[in-house]
Order: structure tokens, then sequence, then C-alpha cells
């Protein structure tokens, strides 16, 4: 017999556009600013889920794969839960397709965020950016 342990998947994704600036949202149903993301549904790859995030509440698609930059478990905030951040450089502008889950969406110099961005999302960017290694927790 197959036990269920309660594990969740979800992705974030970080794009950057042509002068350096990273795309943030903000949801109406969690405060702050996040990479857009979203959880895998049953079915999908965690390469598609991000896509289909990614357009869903940015209006961003992708042309090409994105590429896997960390993982981390988020049992802090979720038990169970573990978090895949990839980054996608090649992208073209979409319609986003999510109707009232985001308030905004906008594009922001990396070390300038604004105020309500995350801890996870500050420490994600600052991790992939500089270099360092990536902490195994969100």
């Amino acid at each position: 017999m197959r036990q269920v342990r309660g594990l969740t998947l979800g992705v974030r994704v970080m794009v950057f556009d042509e002068a350096g600036r990273v795309l943030l949202i903000e949801h109406s149903y969690t405060p702050g600013w996040h990479f857009p993301g979203g959880g895998v549904e049953k079915g999908e790859t965690v390469e598609q889920a991000a896509a289909r995030e990614l357009e869903e509440e940015a209006g961003v698609r992708p042309l090409s794969r994105p590429r896997l930059v960390s993982m981390h478990s988020n049992g802090g905030n979720f038990r169970g839960d573990h978090v895949l951040v990839y980054r996608v450089d090649h992208w073209e502008q979409a319609i986003a397709t999510s109707r009232g889950e985001i308030l905004r969406v906008d594009w922001f110099h990396p070390h300038e965020l604004p105020e309500g961005a995350t801890r996870g999302t500050r420490s994600r960017l600052a991790e992939t950016l500089d270099g360092g290694p990536p902490d195994l927790f969100w």
C-alpha cells in the first residue's frame, strides 16, 4: 500500500528585461511582491508549470526552456512544500489570463526592489545575481 506524505511542489520564475530589471507580481491573496509562480498541477511537468504560471500571472511567454536555478524547502510556510526556482531569459509579451488573482505586475531594478518584496524573493535574487550558494530553505 502506498502512503500519502502530503508533499507539495511549487515553482517561481525569474524573468529579466533588456534593462536588467526583474519581473515581480503582487497577489490578491498573500502580501508582498513575489516572482510569478504557483503550484505544479497533476499531469504537468515543473517546466510546464513554470511556463503556465508565468503566462497566466504576468503575460510573459517563454521562448526557451526555463532553466532551473535552485530548489528550496518551504516547510516553514507550508508543511511538506518545496519550491523550484527557474529563470527565463528569452520571452515575449503575451496576455495574462489570470483574473482577480494578481493585483500588480511590474519591473524593478534588482537593487531597488519595492517595499514589500518578500524575504524569499530578495534572497533568491541575491543568490542568483551574486553567485552565492542557495539557501536550502525558502
